[in-house]
């Protein structure tokens, strides 16, 4: 299922291939509706009532690029969608209405010396699609088309993935696999658009679901690479989900953080938390939306996040199974 997720392509105000594919997935097991910017919001029925009103979130978008102008020549313009680092596309294929093409760079022999120092900025870059002229391109281009990394779905090393879109088909994935099997307690399940432009989805789902705490299934900067130590790695691929106390966005529950901290102890789970304050995600939406929500976010440890070749840990998603699986048996009270 992972992989089907993340070679669907879905950005942000894109993301209907993602939503027909969930929706197939768990239109037999739940009540659900879809609201007017896009976003999925399911109900499962439980064995009992809580106390409390729960909703699980996850959203469905990855960054890509957006068209922005194409050139007498018929070389296309971008900007991209969402935050992506511009050092790391160059060079790379991508996927525009079913036409490749690839990302040039200026060649590195008519490079000065100031730009051989520095980083490839979006506007030196063009996408080559092959056209011969303006007129060639517009035969398959339109302005605003989205332009997707080319990805292949890699199992590589020992229990590594890496795959574009990981951030955050891995929630996605997490959350229909909630919806399918069977649940002491009714919840609410969101799947959430536009989440990489500023959380928007989630501001109209929570705002709907009103619910009282709200957990967030989501993907997180790992940068436990060479040359990285101390709390500037942020969180460590196999060493299990990540529980934040504090994000960019987001000052988290504290009794649910201490709560989420206790049943992974407790329960012989490895668990981190994140050493950066750095980031976001939907939680930094649902805290504020109408009377407020309780929030936690559990999230997977992902390197070279936001990229064509984001990288999980197979054992990360195994532990973040059993910690959510422990923590539904006590947050509804």
């Amino acid at each position: 299922m992972l992989k089907d997720l993340c070679l669907l392509n879905g950005t942000s105000g894109d993301e209907s291939q993602v939503r027909d594919y969930i929706i197939s997935q768990i239109k037999d097991y739940c009540q659900y509706s879809v609201d007017n910017l896009g976003s999925i919001i399911a109900f499962k029925k439980g064995k009992s009532q809580p106390n409390k009103k729960v909703m699980f979130s996850a959203h469905m978008d990855e960054v890509a690029l957006i068209i922005t102008d194409i050139d007498d020549n018929g070389y296309l313009s971008f900007d991209t969608v969402g935050g992506i680092d511009s050092k790391v596309i160059g060079d790379r294929i991508v996927n525009i209405n079913g036409v490749k093409g690839v990302i040039g760079l200026k060649p590195v022999h008519q490079l000065s010396a100031e730009e051989k120092e520095a980083a490839p900025t979006i506007k030196s870059m063009k996408i080559d699609i092959g056209a011969n002229s303006k007129e060639e391109a517009q035969k398959y281009i339109n302005l605003g088309d989205y332009a997707y990394f080319v990805s292949d779905y890699y199992e590589l090393g020992n229990g590594f993935i890496k795959s574009k879109a990981l951030d955050d088909r891995i929630g996605c994935m997490l959350l229909i696999e909630l919806i399918k099997s069977e649940i002491e307690y009714d919840t609410y399940f969101c799947f959430n658009v536009q989440e990489e432009v500023g959380l928007r989805g989630a501001m109209c789902t929570s705002y709907q679901v009103q619910s009282d705490i709200s957990i967030v299934l989501e993907a997180t900067t790992a940068a436990d690479i060479c040359g990285v130590t101390g709390g500037d790695r942020v969180c460590v691929l196999g060493n299990g989900p990540v529980v934040s106390f504090m994000d960019g966005r987001t000052i988290y529950d504290k009794a649910l953080y201490e709560m989420t901290m206790n049943i992974a102890k407790n329960n012989g789970i490895k668990v981190q938390t994140k050493t950066a304050i750095a980031g976001g995600n939907d939680a930094g939406a649902i805290q504020c939306s109408g009377k407020g929500s309780r929030v936690l976010a559990v999230s997977l440890p992902c390197r070279y996040i936001h990229s064509g070749s984001s990288t999980v840990k197979k054992s990360d998603i195994d532990d973040t199974r059993s910690l959510i699986k422990a923590i539904m048996q006590v947050v509804y009270d």
